[in-house]
């Protein structure tokens, strides 16, 4: 499993409180310190990725809210606030209740739902192996850049032992969660192309431990189609992109849906940039890559954008909060995206520079390392001219 895989689940994270009338009923009561006044959606979220509105509600001033919903089975929910924060709860019936700061939403407390109780708990679990796997991202990101192959070897085993024992932490608790909700909250991380195995039987296994619920013929619905892709035509493979070859060809569509071909901007410098709005470490870079646009722009230099996002609106947000005024392009696939996929891209951020004739010079220039290797190459060129 790659951090990379993770899908839309990924966002949602917290609690709920309430009031029953029926035995289906359910009732969530918030109390979120430090929110402003908002209206909250409650959305249920499907095993085959169909997210639904339960009801609305606006919040007071003080940042309490109550909502309510009706469920003839247990399922996966998530409260949607502004600024695209959420919290995931799963839940049956009953009264629930929610507490939690603003500023640290993911920090929630949640009681009157042991079903909600044990999937934040494995949340927790979940953001700290995330965390670890960010910084070892950047860890191998450095070492790259300095050509340390030793240590470099050495931290590229450490990250495979990581991603297998994340692998199996997250299909343990799929396999042993009493709640069928979390237990396919789990399943939807893995990705089916490289933990299809698993995947498959625990998709037999989910019929006998929970028969005869939606959220049983949702998840096989999600999994036969995800079979019917796997089949599909034949993979796109992975070129060579050592320095000295001519960087592989990439036509994606920008924002506004016009498809742009990396190799339109042969004749300049181009930074082929891959990065998500949802990365951080990518989101710290943006200022370096800003600065060396901005001062090697007027000296036939450019910046090509490939983002690994899935949603147009949050990657278009992005460009705009980090003022990126260069051409961006997406299919929006995520860690699916072929482009990703032609260029061994295994972390982001990710880049590789591409001189005027179309050949790679370098990958991965963080930092300081960008605007120096910049200076030295436009330095090479005017001197051979």
């Amino acid at each position: 499993m790659k951090s990379k895989h993770l899908l839309f689940y990924f966002i949602a994270l917290s609690g709920l409180v309430a009031c029953s009338s029926s035995d289906h009923k359910f009732n969530i009561v918030g109390e979120i310190t430090g929110m402003p006044a908002q209206t909250i959606i409650l959305e249920q979220l499907g095993a085959n990725d169909i997210i639904s509105v339960v009801e609305t509600v606006k919040s007071k001033e003080d940042g309490r809210f109550e909502i309510s919903g009706d469920a003839p089975e247990p399922g996966l929910y998530r409260l949607h606030f502004n600024d695209n924060k959420f919290i995931l709860v799963s839940i049956d019936k009953g009264n629930i209740k929610l507490t939690a700061d603003w500023n640290t939403l993911e920090n929630y407390s949640v009681s009157g739902s042991p079903s909600s109780e044990h999937l934040r708990q494995f949340l927790v679990v979940f953001r700290e192996r995330v965390r670890d796997f960010n910084t070892m991202n950047i860890v191998l990101d450095t070492l790259r850049a300095r050509g340390n192959d030793s240590l470099l070897a050495l931290a590229q085993k450490n990250y495979q032992e990581m991603n297998q024992e994340f692998t199996q932490i997250i299909e343990n608790y799929a396999d042993t969660a009493p709640y069928q909700p979390n237990a396919i909250f789990a399943a939807r991380i893995l990705n089916p192309l490289s933990e299809g195995v698993f995947l498959n039987a625990f998709s037999q296994s989910l019929g006998k431990r929970f028969p005869g619920t939606k959220m049983t013929r949702e998840f096989g619905e999600y999994f036969a189609k995800s079979n019917l892709k796997n089949q599909g035509p034949a993979p796109v493979k992975a070129l060579n992109i050592e320095p000295g070859n001519i960087a592989p060809e990439l036509s994606l569509p920008t924002p506004d849906g016009t498809v742009v071909a990396l190799s339109s901007l042969r004749g300049k410098y181009v930074l082929l940039d891959f990065w998500a709005s949802w990365c951080g470490p990518c989101r710290a870079e943006n200022p370096n890559v800003v600065a060396a646009y901005n001062k090697y722009k007027t000296r036939n230099f450019t910046v090509y954008a490939v983002s690994l996002d899935n949603s147009k609106e949050k990657w278009e947000q992005a460009i705009k909060d980090d003022g990126l005024t260069w051409t961006h392009v997406s299919d929006l696939k995520g860690w699916s995206s072929e482009a990703a996929v032609i260029y061994s891209v295994k972390s982001i951020p990710s880049n590789v520079l591409i001189g005027p004739d179309g050949k790679i010079i370098a990958r991965n220039l963080r930092g300081e390392l960008l605007e120096n290797m910049l200076e030295q190459v436009m330095k090479d060129s005017v001197a051979a001219n």
